[in-house]
This record gives C-alpha cells, structure tokens and sequence, in this order.
C-alpha cells in the first residue's frame, strides 16, 4: 500500500493559506477537505492539490509529512512555484 504526503492551499483575506497532510488515498481525502469533513482547520474553503509525493510506508509518510510542516520555508518555495 502506498502513502502520500500532500499540500493543498485555499484563498484567505487576499492571502495563501496552507495545509500539510498525508494519506492513502489521495484523491478521496482532496475530496474530504473540499466538502468540509476533513481537518477542522480546511472546513469551509476550497482546496487546491499544489503539492504530492509517494512513499512506501505509513511511518516514512508520516515523518516527511511532519518535516514539511515545520519547514516553512520549504512549503513557501512550493506555493510560490505553484502560483505561476
């Protein structure tokens, strides 16, 4: 079985907003978020899928999925290659 960690951004205040997750089933969890039954934090906006990679293991996803959302950095150059 593969794992994806993802990032998806929505629009906020004229603003970029951001979310990092991980999953099996990548397609079905877009899907969660945009109709409000994902993470309380995406509830009521709509999501954009800017960002996806496969790993092997649940426990290698869920680590890079941690690393990416403590790397601020990293998520800004992948928003900002993603907007043009």
């Amino acid at each position: 079985m593969s794992f994806y960690v993802y990032l998806i951004t929505s629009k906020y205040k004229d603003k970029l907003i951001s979310y990092v997750g991980y999953t099996n089933n990548l397609k079905s969890r877009i899907e969660q978020h945009n109709s409000s039954l994902g993470a309380k934090f995406t509830r009521g906006r709509k999501w954009k899928l800017i960002y996806q990679k496969k790993y092997s293991t649940k426990n290698k996803a869920m680590s890079e999925e941690y690393k990416l959302k403590k790397n601020y950095k990293l998520r800004k150059e992948i928003k900002e290659k993603n907007i043009k």
